[in-house]
């Protein structure tokens, strides 16, 4: 048997924390519940956990802060940020700053496990595809390494997130291929949900932005309108095009 995955719950509502400790306890997963900023920063940064759940709103340091922080050190580990189902501004905001998905409030519990299981589903499916094609991906002036998750541009290392690296990887895997937004949910983040278009949209803002010369205009992650997102061809990119 595996060992049993770790996560750390940032929550300050003690309701809600000692709801989630419960059912995620009993789901098989060991649960350190911190109700404070501060001290959930310190414990995010130490990396003894598997997922960080964080909410927004916090006593000392704030969601977002942790986040940010976080990423400047870790950009695999995965993170789940609780947002207000109001603020709409908050959940755009987490994923910019790194988060890998987001939980909306009010939430069902069960929506909660499937997007925990998913989570590392995803991590297992990741480690499953790395020992099955190791071989490193080159397009263009783009390298990608499987085995070091690392990618390159020119020979410049471009630092992305573990989602945006599943993504790139996903579409460089599949070139030509058109990907609805539902698609890229299901393949890369591992769920079904409706509603949560921010974040494919924002992750895919995101990957252009680091990854591609003029984002404005790029010539890798091209948008299909109306359907949604595919990866560009080799002999794609060689040949002129007018901006998206």
């Amino acid at each position: 048997m595996g060992r049993t995955k770790s996560i750390l719950l940032v929550e300050d509502d003690s309701d809600i924390a000692d709801l989630l400790l419960l059912h995620l306890s009993d789901a098989g997963y060991d649960v350190e519940v911190v109700e404070d900023g501060d001290a959930g920063r310190e414990r995010a940064l130490d990396g003894s956990h598997d997922l960080v759940i964080l909410d927004i709103m916090l006593p000392g340091t704030d969601g977002f802060d942790i986040c940010r922080d976080l990423r400047a050190r870790d950009r695999s580990k995965p993170v789940l940020m609780i947002t207000a189902k109001t603020e709409e501004v908050d959940k755009v905001l987490g994923l910019e700053l790194g988060a890998d998905d987001y939980i909306t409030k009010p939430f069902s519990i069960r929506e909660v496990l499937a997007r925990v299981k998913a989570v590392f589903r995803r991590i297992e499916v990741d480690h499953e595809a790395a020992s099955d094609s190791t071989q490193p991906i080159t397009v263009g002036p783009l390298r990608i390494e499987p085995t070091k998750r690392k990618v390159s541009r020119g020979g410049e290392a471009v630092d992305l997130t573990g989602k945006e690296y599943e993504l790139l990887l996903l579409f460089a895997r599949n070139p030509g291929r058109v990907y609805s937004r539902q698609e890229l949910l299901e393949d890369v983040w591992g769920y079904q949900y409706s509603g949560y278009s921010h974040t494919v949209n924002t992750h895919i803002n995101r990957l252009r932005n680091k990854l591609e010369p003029d984002p404005s205009n790029p010539i890798y992650v091209r948008t299909v309108w109306g359907v949604g997102y595919r990866f560009a061809e080799p002999e794609e990119l060689t040949a002129p095009r007018d901006a998206e």
